[in-house]
C-alpha cells in the first residue's frame, strides 16, 4: 500500500503510461485513510485542519493522473473521466470502468 501511495505521488504529473488495478486501489485506500485521519485530527486543531485542506487540494494532481493512467490501462481513452459529471449514474459508471481488468500490453 505504501509503495503504491509513494508511486502515485512521484508520478503526479505523469499522464503517460498505465497504472494497474492494485496500484490504483491501494493509492486510493491510503489516500482515504490519510484524509480521514487529517479530518478527525483537524476537528480538534486549527493547524491540522489547514493541513487537511492543503492536502485535499494537493492530492487532486496525483489522483487525476492516476485515474487517467488507470483508464488507459483498462482500454478507455482519458476523456472517459468526464463520465463522472453525469448526474446520478456517472460516478458509478466511472468506478466500474476503473475496476475493469487491465488489457494485455
Amino acid at each position: 500500500m505504501i509503495d503504491a501511495f509513494v508511486s502515485g505521488w512521484q508520478r503526479s504529473f505523469d499522464y503517460e503510461g498505465r497504472s494497474n488495478r492494485p496500484d490504483f486501489w491501494w493509492f486510493y485506500l491510503a489516500d482515504s485513510i490519510l484524509i480521514l485521519i487529517l479530518l478527525v485530527l483537524g476537528l480538534f486543531n486549527e493547524l491540522l485542519f489547514k493541513l487537511y485542506i492543503l492536502y485535499v487540494i494537493a492530492q487532486i494532481f496525483p489522483s487525476l493522473s492516476l485515474t487517467v493512467r488507470r483508464l488507459r490501462d483498462s482500454g478507455k481513452p482519458w476523456p472517459w473521466i468526464f463520465i463522472s459529471l453525469v448526474p446520478f449514474i456517472g460516478g458509478i459508471w466511472l468506478i466500474v470502468l476503473l475496476a475493469q481488468p487491465s488489457l494485455p500490453v
